[in-house]
């Protein structure tokens, strides 16, 4: 019997051959945290009396949801990772380098690496055919000390996509529909393998997207094959000699097969307060909106804000609406100015950031007032997510996001292309 791209990925790493349902210690390549997780791994890892790290290097701290610090007590925890960084050789992600997510996608994440993460959207880097997971603080802290985690390994769900994406469709759009379809905890502790021609010719940049996103459905992991997509990339950020091609076996056995055909799939979002409430963005109804915030790990990428700087070139934002851009790295903001497309979104009026979360977690700027709708590219939507528990949150994609910060309401991004 074959083996899925879990079972591959965590037998090579187990030292023997692994199946869904087992248990198994694994080697990780990769542990990170960030401000809002790290201090609690820290505190744990000093509470179990491990004084060093195994792989300072591969250990990496990140400083992205609230960068700068706004508040006293947040600037005492990066105070606090600093000092960690420093006294283990752990590496230091400061302020403005950008999300976790996206730089350990740029700059860390390979094909066939076990990657794991204090933060749950770690999946992230499944797009890069990484076994990539998120877990709580004490788990991060023993994988730091000890270069190994325990696991269950999950059952893989194939989700064979077909079809081309119509105009004005994306990736984002593709994977609310999934999780609309498979609710939030439809997939919980699965493995995910996208596959199928509509997934073979995606870009890294929705590949990103839909990997981070499927934790939305419980997914352990979201795993794309290792394929010419993922060569180009490493190859473009000076990575050629980290490709491996990687893929599940013929014969591998799945739990379950599900098939989706992009061809007639409109644009999507999701409405408050839950990422499974997901309709087309036509039947939204006629929804005003004060913020439109583009950005996160979810789309935070060159390609979306060019998406969005496509239909907002030579318009204005309208009144009365905030349009939030926050890059997802440090790279995306040279890349960004270097071929103009945030001058198109700031000659539109929309308020730059610096590289991270931003609005995203609400803890940062962007915070939203009593009564207000978002619609926002982030992946997550419930009540108080953006830092106001009375506050109204929809998702949806660069493209949609763009069109509704031009005409004030939620609108179908087709209206403009």
């Amino acid at each position: 019997m074959g083996k899925t791209l879990s079972e591959k990925i965590l037998s090579e790493h187990a030292g023997h051959n692994v199946r869904a349902g087992e248990f198994a210690v694994v080697c990780v390549d990769l542990v990170y945290v960030q401000d809002g997780t790290g201090p609690l791994t820290v505190r744990q890892l000093e509470k179990l009396g491990f004084k060093n790290v195994s792989s300072p290097e591969r250990t990496i701290v990140f400083l992205d949801h609230a960068a700068p610090s706004p508040r006293q007590e947040l600037s005492n925890d990066h105070k606090l990772l600093r000092e960690f960084c420093q006294r283990s050789g752990a590496v230091l992600s400061d302020i403005g380098n950008g999300i976790s997510h996206n730089v350990a996608s740029e700059q860390y994440a390979n094909p066939g690496t076990v990657i794991v993460g204090a933060d749950s959207h770690t999946c992230t880097n499944g797009a890069l055919c990484a076994f990539a997971v998120g877990m709580g603080s004490t788990d991060i802290a023993v994988a730091m000390a000890l270069g190994h985690t325990w696991l269950r390994v999950p059952e893989t769900w194939k989700v064979s996509v077909e079809g081309d994406f119509p105009r004005a469709v994306y990736a984002k759009d593709f994977m609310l529909h999934f999780i609309g379809t498979v609710k939030a905890d439809g997939a919980t502790y699965r493995a995910l393998e996208f596959v199928g021609p509509a997934m073979d010719t995606l870009s890294m940049a929705g590949r990103l997207t839909i990997s981070n996103m499927a934790v939305e459905c419980g997914a352990k992991v979201g795993l794309f094959n290792s394929d010419e997509v993922t060569r180009n990339y490493l190859e473009l950020l000076g990575r050629p000699q980290r490709y491996k091609p990687l893929r599940a076996d013929p014969d591998a056995a799945y739990e379950k097969t599900l098939t989706f055909d992009v061809s007639s799939l409109e644009p999507m979002i999701a409405c408050p307060h839950f990422v499974d409430n997901v309709k087309p963005v036509r039947e939204a109804g006629s929804v005003a909106v004060h913020q439109v915030f583009i950005g996160t790990s979810s789309n935070g990428r060159l390609e979306d804000f060019q998406q969005a700087a496509a239909i907002l070139k030579g318009k204005k934002v309208a009144n009365g609406v905030r349009l939030l851009i926050t890059p997802g790295s440090r790279k995306v903001l040279l890349d960004g100015l270097a071929d103009g497309t945030f001058r198109t979104l700031a000659e539109a009026g929309g308020v730059i950031t610096g590289p991270g979360c931003g609005a995203c977690a609400g803890v940062h700027e962007g915070v939203l007032a009593d009564g207000e709708v978002c619609v926002a590219t982030q992946n997550r939507n419930f009540r108080g997510r953006m830092g106001n528990p009375h506050a109204f949150i929809y998702l949806a994609s660069p493209a949609t996001a763009a069109a509704t910060a031009v005409t004030g309401r939620i609108t179908d991004p087709r209206e403009f292309l």
